[in-house]
């Protein structure tokens, strides 16, 4: 199954972002594989709008799964439209937050978790 996972770098080392519209990179992770792709987020440093225009990129992907550490409502909004799960409080390396996602130990979200523009505080 492929997942998306926001990162503070390329890497499955890298650690996870805990901002959604504002994170790094994308991991485009195949969790049988482990094979993945790293999109760069080319709306963390937009004035207003991240959010959402971070979600229409992970929906281009095709994923219908993402791990991140926080969500807020017009991102949620976006990619809930799109199909795609939220699983929030994802932390550690990407790989690690992977697997805690395969032991279920991370949990599907039914509403954003933080506040808009949350991730604007850095």
């Amino acid at each position: 199954m492929k997942i998306a996972v926001t990162a503070k770098n390329d890497n499955l080392e890298s650690d996870v972002d805990p901002r959604f519209g504002r994170c790094s990179h994308f991991l485009i992770v195949d969790t049988d594989t482990m094979d993945f792709e790293s999109i760069s987020n080319q709306s963390a440093m937009v004035s207003g709008g991240a959010g959402i225009q971070a979600a229409q990129t992970v929906a281009k992907t095709g994923v219908k799964i993402i791990l991140t550490g926080n969500m807020g409502p017009n991102a949620f909004q976006t990619l809930s439209a799109a199909g795609i799960k939220v699983y929030v409080g994802a932390t550690g390396s990407v790989k690690e937050a992977i697997e805690q996602f395969n032991r279920g130990e991370l949990k599907q979200t039914g509403s954003p978790n933080v506040g808009s523009h949350s991730g604007m505080r850095g």
